[in-house]
């Protein structure tokens, strides 16, 4: 006999949670856990974590999903303990060990002059278990057939870093940075420039931007919530527009807001250079979308949220 298979109910809802990801879950799976608890249509995350790391992971539901690629570009916040004297293959604790070397008696003077070379724009080589993909094909699909990766270094930002706290055998750092910096090739090159070789063991996010202040959930937190009902899970979505608070502001008369949900053209006054993305408001700041300016002051929209379509 022939299994039903069971269509799990979806509907449509739009908001911004911020999830306290548990160690051992891959963020996809996070991310689907979140997803049925709300019953979204739609979901996605902005910017992964290894299933060793905790902390922040931004969830989109909805109509939020279409700023989840712009909040993959912002600025971070981690802490992690790195263990010295062992490489690993991963660059973490989850790896095979690859060389194991004698650590040294390192002054707070010799640390700090090693941190110091790691803040700036620096050049990293990426983790090859990693998601990005050379050929079209995740690195660590690559890395797990046994395949020789020969990754080029990128530049990356480190804005600030600070040790917190150490043992012979750890330290503990503090780092904030931009887009695209593995804390785990931070870690790595470190124990390099030490000579002993280092590997993450713990890593936590701390914050995302522009969520540096907003509440954080755990898988926990929100299944005592769905007890209560959808209701009192929608009640802690944050809407889109937290999302984008970093973006330039145009506020639309209700004309321009009608004309940009027809999808018709709107010219706004020029402003001093074009704009590369900002935020299409109404008179009551929900945003509608997100746009382009030229020097001439024509809107070029790059997409729009459904409720535009109603002004």
């Amino acid at each position: 006999m022939k299994k039903t298979q069971f269509i799990f109910p979806r509907r449509a809802v739009d908001g911004i949670i911020l999830l306290d990801k548990p160690q051992g879950l891959s963020s996809n799976q996070a991310l689907q856990k979140v997803r049925n608890l709300f019953k979204a249509e739609k979901a996605g995350h902005t910017g992964a974590l290894d299933p060793l790391a905790t902390g922040v992971l931004p969830i989109c539901l909805g109509e939020a999903t279409k700023v989840a690629g712009l909040l993959l570009g912002n600025d971070k916040a981690y802490e992690a303990v790195a263990t010295l004297g062992q490489t690993t293959d991963t660059d973490d604790s989850e790896g095979q060990v690859l060389v194991t070397r004698p650590i040294g008696v390192y002054s707070e003077q010799q640390l700090q002059h090693v941190l110091q070379k790691f803040i700036g724009e620096i050049q990293q080589v990426p983790p090859i278990y990693s998601a990005l993909k050379q050929g079209g094909e995740p690195m660590y699909l690559k890395a797990r057939r046994g395949e020789q990766l020969d990754l080029p270094a990128r530049a990356v930002r480190v804005d600030s870093m600070q040790l917190l706290s150490r043992t012979e055998t750890h330290l503990r750092l503090s780092v904030q940075c931009g887009t695209g910096t593995y804390i785990r090739s931070l870690v790595r090159d470190i124990g390099e420039q030490l000579g002993c070789g280092a590997h993450v063991s713990e890593l936590r996010r701390t914050w995302v931007e522009p969520f540096q202040h907003a509440p954080l959930w755990s898988l926990d937190a929100l299944n005592e919530l769905a007890l209560l009902g959808l209701e009192a899970l929608d009640a802690q979505l944050m809407p889109v527009e937290v999302g984008l608070a970093t973006l330039p502001k145009i506020i639309l008369t209700a004309e321009q807001s009608r004309k940009i949900g027809m999808g018709q053209k709107v010219n706004v006054p020029i402003l001093s250079a074009a704009c590369d993305l900002v935020q299409l408001c109404d008179a009551s700041q929900r945003s509608l979308g997100l746009a382009s300016i030229d020097a001439m002051g024509g809107l070029r929209v790059q997409r729009l949220f459904r409720w535009a379509a109603v002004c």
